[in-house]
C-alpha cells in the first residue's frame, strides 16, 4: 500500500536513528565541552579572588613603599607640599601600575590625585583606623569608581603626619581577568577543536568497522549472526592470522569431532587427520577438496581473508560421506551398465549363431549350443551363490566378475570363501561391505590387468580359530589377491592416505578407494593391513569383529574365466 504524498514527507523529515559511531562523536564532543566549559568557570572564579588578592596586595605594597619614603615626609614639612607630592605620586602610579595614588593631611584633604582639579578636596572613604595607626583595605567606591584601596599612615618620628592610599579599580580587575578567561577560551576552544577532529577520525574508522550501522541494527544483525550460526548445518570454522580457531558453528564441532573447549587453540592441536590439518594451515584456497576424518568424508573449502595483510582463513565444511557412497554405488552401476551392454553385444553374436545354424538345417547343433550357454550362466550363478549365499557379497561378486572378465582379468573365489545368508549383524550395513570389498577388488582388477595370467583372487569367510591378541572372538575375512606388481613393503601405510597412487589422476581424482576402505574399516573396530601375495602381487586383508560365528562351508570357484 502506498502512503499518501503529505504522509511520506513528513516520514522522510523526521531525523534517522544516528549510527553508532555518530553518537559516539556527539557523546564524546559534549563530554569534552561539558569539561572545557566547567575548567572555565572554575578558571574564572579562582581568578577572580586571586586577582582581588593580588590587587590587594600590590595596593598594600605601594602605600607602604610612599609612607616609609623620606622625600615624602620631607615634602609634606614644606608650605606646598602638593607641588612636590603630585609628579612623585604619578610616576609611582605609572611604574607600580595601579589607579590611583592620593597623599592627604590627617584631615583627609588631598595632596594628591590622578584628577588635578580633586586636589584640595577631602579624600572619599575611610581614614579613621589609619589615624588610629593602622593599615588596612577596603572595596569603596569613590570618584573613580569603585575600586580595592589600601590606606596607610606617615609618621615622622611617630608621629601622623599625613595618609596615603593606593588602589585599582574593580573594573580593571575584570579586565584582567576578562582577558585570562578569554585566553583559556582560545585554549579550551583549541582544545575542543583538535578534541572534536580527532575524535571524528576514530569515529570515521569506526563507522566504517560498523558499516554505518548504530547499536540496534550491530545488535539485531549479531542475533542473526548467532541464530545463522547455529542453524546450518554445514560446519563452519574461521581461523585468525595465527591458525587460532576464532569462531566455530554446532555443524563445525560436529563434522570434526571437536569436543570441549576449542576457541583460540590451533588446528594443529585438534587432533585431526595431517592432511586435513595441512590444508586448513595452508594458504592456499581450496574448493570442493575431499578429506576423510575417522568417520565421514568432508568437502572442505578454504578462502583466505587479507585486507592488506593476512587476517585469517574462512573455512566451510561439509559432510559428502553419504554422497560418496552413491557415488560409489552410481559407479558400479554404470560399470554393470557396461557389462550388461557387452554381455548384450556377446549374446547378440551367440543368437546370430543359433539363427545361422538352424538356417544351415543344423538345428540339433543349434540346441546344444544354445543349451549350453544358458547352463554356462547359471553354473556361474549357481557357484557364486553356493560358496558366498550373503546376498549382498554374491550380487557384488557377480557383478565384479563381469566387469574382471571385460578387462581381461580372471576373478577367482577361493575355495575357504563360505559366508551364509543372515550371517552378517545389523550393525555392518551392506553399504559398508560394498564400500570395503568393492574398492578392493577395483584397485585389484587395476593392478591385476596387463599382467601375464591376470587374475584377482577374493577370499570372504568368518574366522574363529586364527585369533590374535586384538580380538576376543569370532572375526570377518575378506582377503583379496591380484598378480600385479604389489606394493613396496616402504608404502605399507601410504597407500591407505587420500590422494595416494601410482596411477595418473583422472577427472575425479585417485587415492580415495583405499582410504574409504580404512575409514569404514575403523568405524567397525577391524584392522586393515597390506602384504606381498604368495604369487607375487599384492594382498589387502580386512577382519571384522563378529558378535557369533557359523561353520565356513566353501569350495573353489572361477568365476571370470572361461573354464568357469
Amino acid at each position: 500500500m502506498r502512503l499518501p504524498a503529505p504522509l511520506t514527507g513528513v516520514l522522510a523529515r523526521l531525523p534517522r536513528p544516528r549510527s553508532l559511531a555518530g553518537q559516539l562523536f556527539a557523546m564524546q564532543a559534549v563530554l569534552l565541552a561539558v569539561l572545557v566549559l566547567g575548567y572555565a568557570v572554575f578558571t574564572y572564579l579562582s581568578d577572580r579572588d586571586q586577582a582581588k588578592e593580588a590587587a590587594t596586595r600590590q595596593a598594600l605594597a605601594v602605600t607602604r613603599s610612599v609612607a616609609d619614603s623620606p622625600s615624602v615626609r620631607a615634602a609634606i614639612r614644606t608650605a606646598d607640599p602638593s607641588a612636590r607630592l603630585q609628579p612623585y605620586a604619578n610616576r609611582v602610579q605609572r611604574h607600580t601600575g595601579v589607579d590611583f595614588v592620593t597623599i592627604m593631611n590627617p584631615r583627609a584633604i588631598r595632596w594628591t590625585h590622578p584628577t588635578p582639579d580633586l586636589i584640595g578636596k577631602k579624600f572619599v572613604g575611610n581614614t579613621a583606623p589609619a589615624l588610629a595607626g593602622h593599615t588596612f583595605t577596603e572595596t569603596y567606591e569613590g570618584t573613580l569608581g569603585l575600586s580595592v584601596r589600601a590606606v596607610t599612615p606617615i609618621r615622622d618620628h611617630g608621629e601622623i603626619v599625613g595618609l596615603v592610599s593606593a588602589g585599582i579599580r574593580v573594573e580593571a580587575i575584570s579586565a584582567r581577568i576578562h582577558d585570562q578567561v578569554t585566553t583559556l577560551a582560545g585554549v579550551a576552544g583549541g582544545a575542543l577543536a583538535l578534541g572534536a577532529v580527532g575524535t571524528y577520525v576514530i569515529n570515521a574508522r569506526l563507522r566504517r568497522s560498523t558499516h554505518g550501522m548504530n547499536a540496534t541494527e550491530l545488535s539485531r544483525m549479531h542475533d542473526y549472526h548467532q541464530a545463522a550460526l547455529h542453524a546450518v548445518r554445514e560446519g563452519l570454522l574461521m581461523l585468525d592470522g595465527q591458525y587460532r580457531v576464532a569462531l566455530i558453528n554446532d555443524g563445525g564441532r560436529e563434522l570434526l569431532g571437536a569436543g570441549g573447549e576449542v576457541l583460540g587453540r590451533s588446528v594443529a592441536d585438534l587432533g585431526l587427520p595431517a592432511p586435513l590439518t595441512g590444508a586448513l594451515l595452508s594458504t592456499r584456497p581450496r574448493v570442493d577438496e575431499i578429506h576423510l576424518t575417522a568417520d565421514r568424508v568432508l568437502a572442505v573449502n578454504t578462502s583466505p581473508v587479507s585486507g592488506g595483510e593476512r587476517r585469517g582463513t574462512v573455512v566451510t565444511l561439509r559432510d559428502v560421506t553419504e554422497l560418496q557412497s552413491l557415488m560409489g554405488e552410481l559407479d558400479s552401476e554404470r560399470g554393470f551398465t557396461l557389462a550388461l551392454r557387452s554381455q548384450a553385444h556377446e549374446a547378440a553374436n551367440r543368437l546370430h549363431t543359433v539363427v545361422s545354424l538352424i538356417e544351415l538345417g543344423r538345428a540339433e547343433e543349434a540346441v546344444e549350443f544354445a543349451t549350453a550357454e544358458l547352463e554356462l550362466a547359471q553354473t556361474l550363478t549357481d557357484q557364486v551363490v553356493a560358496a558366498v549365499s550373503e546376498p549382498v557379497l554374491a550380487a557384488l561378486l557377480l557383478g565384479k566378475a563381469a566387469l574382471a572378465n571385460e578387462r581381461g582379468v580372471e576373478l577367482v573365489v577361493s575355495e575357504d570363501s563360505g559366508i551364509d545368508d543372515g550371517l552378517l549383524p545389523p550393525s555392518l550395513p551392506a553399504r559398508d561391505l560394498v564400500t570395503m570389498l568393492g574398492n578392493l577388488i577395483d584397485n585389484a582388477v587395476d593392478a591385476a590387468q596387463g599382467s601375464v595370467r591376470a587374475r584377482v583372487t577374493v577370499t570372504a569367510t568368518t574366522d574363529e580359530s586364527d585369533h590374535t591378541d586384538h580380538t576376543d572372538g569370532p572375526e570377518l575375512l575378506l582377503r583379496v589377491q591380484d598378480t600385479g606388481e604389489g606394493v613396496d613393503p616402504a608404502h605399507a601405510e601410504a597407500v591407505f592416505r587420500r590422494g595416494w597412487s601410482t596411477k595418473p589422476a583422472g577427472p575425479g581424482g585417485r587415492g580415495l578407494g583405499l582410504a574409504l576402505v580404512r575409514q569404514t574399516v575403523q568405524r567397525h573396530g577391524g584392522r586393515l593391513s597390506v602384504a606381498r601375495a604368495d604369487g607375487g602381487g599384492a594382498e589387502f586383508e580386512v577382519r571384522l569383529p563378529l558378535p557369533a560365528a557359523r561353520a565356513k562351508a566353501g569350495r573353489a570357484v572361477v568365476v571370470g574365466g572361461e573354464d568357469a
